[in-house]
């Protein structure tokens, strides 16, 4: 759970950066509201970590500042290649949890139902993106985004 708690706190930030960039208010509201709804979820990660007697990760204050930087980089490319980067994040978030849940054990009911709530709007976050007219990043980037997300959990799950 500290691992998808971590992935909260980036995704928050990368979400307010990219807002803070959007160039049309209809994007900015979208990536608000999908910010709005990454912070619930590290509100129930945390709870959740808490409840289980785990602790916070302690490179959580650089995963926001970094993700916040990037998505405000994001957000000056344009709109299009924000949301291409949310879809692209999304799809990725989504194997990720699927990862953990697939994990996790049966007996743990709460942490599931909360996993499988985050899959299900983070789907949704990456359908919006489409939705909103999303540009398709290049592989290139997509691959660099595969690696810095598996060493941000890499590091959230081993310290």
């Amino acid at each position: 759970m500290r691992v998808n708690a971590s992935g909260e706190v980036a995704a928050q930030a990368l979400y307010r950066g990219q807002a803070f960039f959007a160039k049309s208010d209809k994007v900015k509201k979208h990536l608000l509201k999908a910010g709005d709804e990454e912070h619930q979820h590290l509100v129930w990660c945390s709870k959740r970590l808490d409840e289980l007697g785990g602790k916070n990760q302690p490179f959580d204050p650089f995963y926001l500042c970094g993700s916040f930087a990037l998505g405000s980089i994001a957000g000056l490319i344009s709109d299009k290649a924000s949301l291409g980067f949310i879809e692209e994040t999304e799809k990725q978030v989504v194997e990720h949890l699927q990862g953990h849940l697939d994990e996790m054990s049966v007996n743990d009911k709460e942490s599931r139902k909360i996993l499988q709530k985050m899959i299900d709007e983070e789907e949704a976050h990456g359908q919006e993106a489409k939705d909103f007219g999303s540009e398709e990043l290049p592989e290139a980037i997509k691959v660099l985004m595969k690696v810095t997300a598996k060493s941000m959990t890499t590091l959230s799950r081993y310290l």
